[in-house]
């Protein structure tokens, strides 16, 4: 019999020029790993579109460059310079996709979708380069980095026509262009992991409880790494965060908003900076915006979604340093008023019964206190295990307790110099071993050197779980089997064990739980206080403010606009309501 040879037509490998229907990006051919930088997801969100949540790209009709990365989202509390927009703009919504150069459009390969941090108040992990990982994962997955909103341009509400969460709408749109698009690249659209750190892992635990838990099929897998429960007010809670930047940018009108989205940007960059405290505190928060619940994307408190099952149910990695407070806490740090204070300014309603309880958790070995900076390490440990390693460690009790997959960890890697610092291991440090310490920025220097390994043995655990869904399929030779029992601890110089919680750290974190849930009643904003001052008396009150003279001459036309009284103003500014207090700690 005579065969045939038949010839199937292959399937070529992805070329840099993308077609992405509403325009054609052209990437870069590294070799091994192509990449396509600053590629948009959303249109610019300026004009009418500044304040709402992220509309579709405008159609190109040019082929676009991908060979460098857009400009990221402005922070809060940078100065309005050139150098600032020479790097931050509000024409920011752009990604980076980094896929094996040989995948083409069959590959389906697994993506790993980054959701940089920054408190909600910058784009801090911003361009980080994803070809490392691609290559620590045997080149058999993609990854995808992007920009969002942050601080008022993400997160500033008045609850009506300024959206609520924007910052959190614009991660929704990207993760609606990766099922959309990533195949154009290799990429499988069911196959997406999502995963963060700090604000970003806290962004990925409210993609889990997202309208009450409810699975939009944008990913079947997270890994949240140095997760926070921050502060969490209603939108109308709020409401005096919008009017301080109302009453800063010149905009006390009756139509606050529409002045707001006239002013050019560096005219609202000089009024995002943090300068309000919660109401009850004495200083100004750590990070001045958050997410707030809305009904529709955070519709209750975190230790409440996960105490009710209200979240996805699909494998998760969660985890945290074991010195995550350090960076934070103040170092001068001396008296036990000092520790009191830093705490109550992150959540007030902490009461002196709480504070004592803490102090009582978290001992002070320097009783006499026989230098400046002695209650650093005793504050830096409350407030990390508070807002960071308490809450990740919550959040995959809940998932054990309903039999969904979940792997706790925690990043004990020492570095010669950081803990020459006194930072111990500190927050979100793991990033630079997950991508590579030559792939993110400060990172480590031992990373490069002596906890070489540790890096190896991240980027088994989590490239493992990125294709799997398991870190330990593929997880580096030696390393110890990740189990969900107890939490896995990667040691210095990339040594790993599993460990058991101890009963201190069980204590505590118990104490947290109960206060974090226990304070939970939302109530709408009181349209007046009893107790008003007089109009006269609002101008006093906003020098004691140490509001700007454009501001004061805001609060004079407040005062002629019978919509917004200038007393009513500053009032809201000052102190919004007690709900707002009890909402503040109940975040965390």
């Amino acid at each position: 019999m005579k065969l045939t040879l038949v010839l199937l037509p292959a399937v070529a490998a992805v070329k840099p020029l993308v077609d992405l229907g509403y325009a054609k990006y052209t990437g870069t051919d590294n070799g091994d790993v192509s990449q396509w930088l600053g590629i948009r997801y959303a249109a610019p969100p300026v004009g009418r579109l500044r304040f709402t949540k992220p509309a579709d790209p405008i159609p190109e009709k040019k082929i676009q460059p991908a060979d460098k990365h857009g400009l990221i989202c402005l922070g809060t509390g940078q100065p309005p310079t050139d150098d600032t927009f020479k790097a931050q703009s509000e024409d920011c919504l752009f990604l980076d996709v980094y896929a094996p150069s040989n995948a083409n459009t069959n590959s389906k390969l697994p993506v790993y979708f980054f959701i940089q941090g920054g408190g909600f108040v910058s784009n801090s992990n911003s361009n980080y380069n994803g070809s490392g990982l691609v290559a620590a994962g045997d080149h058999g997955l993609i990854v995808v980095t992007f920009n969002y909103r942050v601080g008022a341009y993400g997160f500033l509400t008045d609850g009506d026509r300024a959206t609520p969460n924007n910052g959190l709408w614009d991660q929704v749109k990207a993760l609606e262009w990766v099922h959309k698009h990533i195949a154009k690249f290799g990429g499988d659209p069911k196959h997406v992991v999502i995963g963060g750190d700090s604000a970003g892992a806290a962004s990925v635990s409210y993609h889990l409880t997202r309208g009450g838990g409810r699975n939009y099929g944008l990913f079947i897998g997270a890994a949240a790494e140095s997760v926070s429960f921050s502060t969490v007010l209603t939108t109308k809670e709020s409401q005096y965060l919008y009017d301080g930047f109302a009453v800063r940018a010149g905009c006390a009108t009756k139509d606050s908003l529409q002045c707001l989205r006239s002013k050019s940007t560096k005219e609202l960059q000089e009024a995002n900076v943090n300068v309000q405290p919660l109401p009850g505190a004495q200083n100004p928060q750590l990070f001045a915006w958050n997410p707030v619940i809305d009904g529709d994307f955070i519709t209750e408190l975190p230790y409440d979604a996960y105490k009710k099952g209200h979240f996805v149910r699909v494998p998760v990695i969660v985890g945290d340093d074991t010195n995550g407070g350090t960076s934070f806490a103040p170092q001068d740090t001396t008296t036990l008023p000092e520790m009191n204070t830093f705490l109550r300014d992150q959540f007030p309603l902490l009461t002196p019964s709480d504070l004592e309880t803490i102090d009582a958790l978290y001992p002070n070995a320097n009783d006499t206190c026989p230098h400046v900076g002695c209650r650093w390490r005793q504050v830096s440990d409350a407030y990390g295990q508070m807002r960071y390693m308490c809450p990740g460690l919550y959040i995959s009790q809940q998932y054990v307790s309903r039999r969904s997959p979940s792997w706790a960890y925690r990043w004990n890697v020492e570095d010669p110099a950081q803990i020459a610092q006194g930072l111990g291991v500190p927050h979100t440090v793991e990033v630079h071993a997950i991508f590579g310490p030559t792939n993110t920025k400060g990172a480590p220097a031992s990373y490069n050197g002596s906890n070489a390994h540790a890096v190896t043995v991240a980027q088994g655990y989590w490239t493992s779980f990125i294709r799997t869904l398991n870190p330990n399929t593929h997880r580096a030779p030696g390393s110890a089997a990740w189990t969900s029992r107890g939490r896995l601890v990667v040691n210095t110089g990339g040594r790993t064990q599993m460990e058991d919680i101890s009963g201190n750290l069980r204590r505590a974190c118990q104490f947290f739980a109960d206060i974090g849930s226990r304070i939970k009643h939302h109530q709408s904003l009181r349209s007046q206080r009893e107790g008003r001052p007089q109009e006269g008396k609002c101008k006093v009150e906003a020098l004691n403010m140490d509001l700007s003279k454009k501001t004061l001459k805001s609060v004079d036309q407040a005062h002629k606009d019978a919509h917004l009284p200038a007393c009513r103003l500053l009032e809201r500014i000052r102190s919004p309501s007690d709900a707002t207090l009890r909402s503040a700690l109940a975040g965390f």
